[in-house]
């Protein structure tokens, strides 16, 4: 005789879970040693060794996805590449036509391989490789851009707010409360017996930074909103030139006001201030 079978009423939700593992892997027996992975897994392993080789120069953005679908992907790399067009460093060319600067790019990762390819990668010491592992949290998105531009940054962080908008904060009660549809029986349209039509689940999307890898440093988000405040590096190249030119300039305007006749009487009056020093302190003969 069959036991019965037993139904919970809770309804389980299972959510795939999203790591970065930078641990060895284990070795299994009978396993070859390194691991063969097969070629979509070795193209993929390959780029993103390539993202980290080329971060010391080129910036990258650590986002967070959820519940995207493709349409949505599309309209949001088109928002960014019209954000960062707007204010992309302008390249000098002898031709008439104007070279294209390149455009930021925005690519969903494999959690699993992005974690070998950052263990493995030699550029990142172990305390940046933790760092980094440390700020992935859920779907993984990945933003390189060709060269570190501030106001760039900033419209790119700006284009993804707009297209998607970040959730308010919803109260507990609105999250526990059950909610009143069909095929409960507190509901007076339900019936029973009649099947329960399906309901297409309404995609919420979310889309955050989580951090970043510029120039050898990890920053969190508020560490990425704080770079992206800043003024353009060529306004911040000229600050620090003026800065070091200021004491130079005042040596030199002090030299020049001191010149030709100007300088004969700054000596005349110090020498006689000496001659007038030594003969108020001569004892009177």
């Amino acid at each position: 005789m069959l036991a019965p079978r037993l139904v919970s009423s809770t309804p389980r939700f299972l959510a795939r879970a999203y790591v970065v593992s930078i641990e060895p892997p284990v070795v299994y027996d009978r396993k070859p040693v390194p691991r063969r992975y097969g070629d979509r897994k070795t193209h993929l392993y390959n780029q993103y060794t390539r993202v980290l080789a080329q971060s010391t120069n080129a910036p990258v953005i650590f986002l967070q996805h959820k519940e995207f679908n493709a349409r949505k992907m599309q309209d949001l790399r088109r928002e960014i590449e019209l954000a960062s067009a707007r204010f992309a460093p302008s390249l000098a060319s002898p031709s008439p036509l104007p070279i294209p600067a390149e455009s930021p790019t925005l690519t969903v990762m494999r959690t699993s391989i992005f974690g070998v390819a950052l263990r493995d990668c030699a550029p990142i010491d172990a305390d940046k490789t933790k760092q980094i592992a440390k700020l992935v949290e859920g779907g993984l998105a990945v933003l390189t851009l060709p060269s570190l531009s501030p106001p760039q940054l900033n419209a790119i962080i700006r284009a993804i707010d707009r297209v998607v908008p970040p959730k308010k904060a919803q109260a507990k009660e609105a999250e526990t409360k059950p909610s009143k549809g069909k095929g409960r029986e507190d509901d007076s349209d339900w019936i029973p017996g009649r099947p329960v039509p399906r309901v297409k689940p309404v995609l919420s999307p979310e889309f955050r930074v989580m951090g970043a890898f510029i120039e050898g440093r990890v920053f969190s988000a508020s560490g990425v909103k704080d770079v992206a405040k800043l003024p353009p590096l060529d306004t911040l190249r000229a600050q620090i030139v003026g800065l070091l030119s200021t004491p130079a300039m005042q040596l030199a305007a002090l030299l020049s006001e001191a010149s030709g006749g100007k300088l004969a009487r700054t000596l005349e009056g110090f020498k006689k201030g000496l001659e007038e020093g030594q003969s108020t302190e001569a004892p009177p003969s």
